[in-house]
């Protein structure tokens, strides 16, 4: 980064996506080797997971318009049982190894380029195999803070949907029930937009500090603060892209019937790599976001000390210890 580390806290929306493309097109060869690693696998399974879910899901409907018209009790109707039955065994493997895979490709390309970004910041030469070696310790703290962000976005839903069947037994019918709820409905996106940025801050607290877990959930909340507007904000572009992209691969590629093949084709080209470009960049975004908040809360980070941090000796991987992270207070 260019930028001095005071100067990193006035930076706003398009200052923060400017810094990040700055950084992705100033050390394109280390990126590029990550992509092509990490984030392309990422992209071709997010992608393929859409295309073969939907095949088996559509071809299990059509199967069971034919069993509603086939009569009970005959070879007919057992057959079509039994194929039912295996496509949904089916279709829910598929569902968990996507999961599964998504999970892992995730971490680790978050690990890559949260580690990547933080050698730019400290002008420390940063390899591919530096990166290689560093990402297999790392991604294990990762999972540790998105075991309990998974924890909490699920007490947090369990909690929405028993606010939304008391709402229903209690005043669905009436009409102060009918005006509340959109308001119900906003509070809970809210909440719920709050926990997702707070989580993504958290991974990057994972990487480059000694905390994790529930200890980096709280670190990132306490960091957010002041620049929640402007991570809310990228964070609500970066999803509705992200959601764009995965409704015009569904609607154009997948359920394109009347397009000829050759187009379906290039259009899934054009969307996977616009799909695998987004997902770099919000990694990267979310980092840089991380150095923002740490310069708005005059938190001085010494580029030495993250430097020897990052260093990979003897195959040990050290994250950043809170005395280094956490300097004193700069005077404003």
């Amino acid at each position: 980064m260019d930028i001095e580390q005071e100067e990193l806290q006035f930076l706003g929306f398009i200052g923060i996506i400017k810094e990040s493309f700055k950084i992705v097109y100033s050390w394109r060869k280390i990126f590029s080797q990550i992509t092509l690693a990490l984030i392309l696998p990422l992209t071709f399974v997010f992608l393929a997971h859409i295309e073969f879910s939907d095949f088996i899901f559509f071809k299990i409907l059509r199967n069971e318009e034919k069993l509603d018209r086939t009569r009970t009790g005959t070879p007919s109707y057992e057959k079509l049982t039994d194929v039912i039955s295996s496509e949904w065994i089916v279709f829910w493997l598929l569902k968990v190894a996507y999961f599964t895979f998504l999970l892992i490709f995730s971490l680790l390309s978050t690990s890559a380029v949260v580690y990547a970004v933080a050698c730019v910041y400290t002008a420390k030469p940063v390899t591919f195999r530096r990166v290689l070696s560093v990402v297999p310790k790392v991604w294990k703290r990762l999972m540790v803070t998105f075991i309990w962000i998974f924890i909490i976005v699920f007490c947090y839903n369990v909690i929405a949907i028993g606010v939304f069947i008391l709402w229903v037994f209690s005043i669905g019918n009436t009409k102060f029930g009918i005006v509340l709820l959109p308001f119900l409905l906003v509070i809970y996106l809210i909440g719920f937009v709050y926990l997702s940025v707070v989580w993504h801050l958290a991974s990057v607290v994972s990487v480059l500090e000694d905390m994790y877990g529930i200890q980096a959930m709280v670190k990132s909340k306490n960091l957010i603060k002041g620049k929640m507007g402007v991570a809310v904000a990228i964070f609500l572009v970066l999803n509705v892209c992200f959601f764009v992209i995965q409704m015009a691969f569904e609607n154009l590629v997948v359920l394109g019937f009347s397009m000829s093949g050759p187009s379906r084709f290039l259009l899934a080209i054009v969307f996977f790599l616009l799909l695998f470009k987004l997902i770099l960049f919000g990694l990267v975004i979310q980092t840089v976001i991380y150095f923002v908040c740490k310069s708005y809360h005059h938190e001085n980070i010494d580029k030495s000390s993250l430097s020897d941090h990052l260093e990979v000796y003897l195959g040990e991987y050290m994250p950043l210890k809170s005395k280094d992270v956490q300097m004193e207070q700069l005077e404003v």
